[in-house]
């Protein structure tokens, strides 16, 4: 009886460790485009991650040249708890010469720049 019931007490304790930990993980890019007018880019990216409201979510995404130049940011000001995936923009962007390919990241607010990447081929 007594075996048991520290079992079940380290059970339980277990239990609450573990639910206190996110669950989110990091925020993965699942698409991403790219459109060129005139000097500049408007790029939109695709992003999943399951936002747990203020305290772990989404918070940016970015794009960058392989050789890590970073040429734009996109911040994302709140969770997007009931909306998953989403998709934002960024225009504006300017490309060096000679760059034909970007990668696009995300961040979250717990993890910060990590997950899956999504690499868009440019004109």
């Amino acid at each position: 009886m007594i075996k048991s019931t520290i079992w079940t007490m380290k059970l339980a304790l277990m239990l609450t460790i573990m639910s206190s930990y996110s669950v989110a993980g990091e925020a993965d890019v699942v698409n991403a485009t790219a459109t060129k007018s005139g000097e500049f880019y408007r790029f939109s990216a695709t992003v999943a991650h399951a936002d747990e409201g203020w305290d772990h979510y989404a918070n940016a995404w970015r794009v960058v040249t392989k050789e890590g130049y970073v040429l734009g940011v996109r911040e994302l000001l709140h969770p997007h708890e009931n909306e998953q995936p989403f998709t934002r923009s960024l225009s504006g962007v300017s490309v060096p010469e000679g760059v034909t390919e970007v990668i696009v990241e995300a961040r979250d607010s717990v993890h910060g720049w990590g997950g899956k990447t999504f690499e868009i081929g440019l004109e």
